[in-house]
């Protein structure tokens, strides 16, 4: 039981892996970036979503180009042998940030951290990033203090957003 647990997360690592590969050609003849790819199972279906953006943003024609695109080239490719539902997106105003190049980008941002566990009694922190290595992240809070959280205790960072 215990080997097919490590299979089932190597393989959707592997599907976005090998997603990636296939889209880099395309997003590169039309100047899109790929901000994310993520293989998951969600009330019993599974979902390969892309998230994709441009410098003045990501329009519906965009998506629709990719997905299109990007369907045919699974469709060829073949690795994926179960079912899913293909989405292609932007990242949206909340947008995650999950890799090195989306903190790079989002320094001097306002985020909102959501903690696996409470320190000093809060799960969720919201501050300016200023900064981060491979072990932690650093938010400055609104009377100036700055906070160092632990990556692994981290269970989402995302940009926020006022309307």
């Amino acid at each position: 039981m215990h080997g097919k647990a490590v299979i089932k997360m190597a393989k959707h690592t592997d599907y976005e892996k090998r997603t990636e590969k296939l889209l880099e050609p395309l997003l590169k003849k039309h100047s899109f970036e790929l901000y994310d790819v993520e293989y998951v199972k969600e009330g019993g279906s599974c979902y390969l979503r892309v998230y994709i953006d441009k410098e003045n943003g990501i329009t519906i024609d965009d998506c629709e180009l990719v997905s299109r695109a990007l369907s045919d080239m699974l469709d060829e490719a073949d690795f994926i042998p179960d079912s899913y539902i293909l989405e292609v997106s932007s990242p949206g105003l909340g947008r995650q940030l999950k890799k090195d190049k989306h903190f790079d980008k989002s320094i001097g941002e306002e985020v909102e951290i959501k903690l696996y566990k409470p320190l000093n009694k809060k799960k969720e922190w919201v501050g300016i990033l200023e900064g981060y290595n491979a072990d932690t992240i650093s938010i400055r809070l609104e009377d100036n203090s700055v906070v160092d959280f632990k990556r692994t205790d981290i269970a989402m960072i995302r940009l926020t957003f006022d309307f």
